[in-house]
């Protein structure tokens, strides 16, 4: 069982659906999907929200290893994504000699403001926390307490490892950033990440590879009104 953690927002409950949704569909092996919800981690997560916090999972990805026991291995991303592939190809990355793996971007924020006007805040290795491959038995000090204090920049900034090395790299196409990296042909991107602001935002409609997810959440709609006509 392929176990997969997605951030969950509620101010954007449909882009967690059409993110599961795309991951299932295209899925060749059972996937565990949970999203990680505040109202559902108060006994875990109790720190105050940030100011610079832009969504309600800048600090719960950092529990999923706890929450697996520290066993096994686990897959973390952001809501605002949209797979393109099979995440069973992601899962097979996995290396026993890293305790995390994520995409090593490079990423230098043009804009002060994102989604929601809220804060666009620069710094070493962002969005490298967006996607991640946890090697959960070894990220043993990410407990409920260490989360809860520890600085968030030190967080994604994975500083918390005892050396940088333990870090792994994962191919660019499985965390796109739509209108930040180069538009490439849809066959070489595995997985879309709307991180300035997904399409479900209207200021954001018109942004690149809009058209993927709205007609990944009308194929979810479409389903969903076949198997139950009455919700239509």
């Amino acid at each position: 069982m392929i176990r997969v953690f997605i951030g969950f927002d509620e101010r954007e409950p449909i882009a967690f659906s059409v993110l599961a949704y795309s991951i299932n569909m295209l899925a060749s092996r059972p996937v565990s999907i949970a999203p990680l919800m505040l109202s559902q981690l108060p006994e875990f997560l109790w720190r105050e929200r940030h100011p610079l916090q832009s969504t309600d999972f800048a600090f719960s990805r950092f529990l999923v290893p706890y929450l697996c026991g520290f066993e096994g291995w686990a897959i973390f991303m952001d809501c605002d994504m949209l797979f393109l592939d099979d995440i069973v190809k992601l899962w097979g990355a996995r290396d026993e000699k890293y305790a995390v793996m994520c995409v090593k971007h490079q990423q230098n924020p043009r804009e002060p403001r994102k989604f929601l006007d809220q804060p666009q805040s620069p710094y070493a290795k962002k969005n490298w926390s967006s996607v991640m491959l946890l090697n959960c038995e070894r990220c043993k000090i990410l407990t409920p307490e260490y989360v809860n204090v520890a600085d968030g920049l030190l967080l994604h900034r994975f500083e918390w490892l005892e050396k940088e090395s333990l870090i792994g790299a994962l191919p660019h196409r499985w965390n796109h950033l739509v209108d930040y990296d180069t538009n490439l042909p849809v066959e070489d991107i595995s997985a879309l990440h709307y991180t300035i602001g997904g399409p479900y935002f209207e200021e954001f409609r018109n942004c690149g590879y809009a058209d993927l997810w709205f007609d990944a959440k009308e194929k979810m709609l479409h389903c969903a009104q076949i198997k139950n006509p009455e919700a239509g």
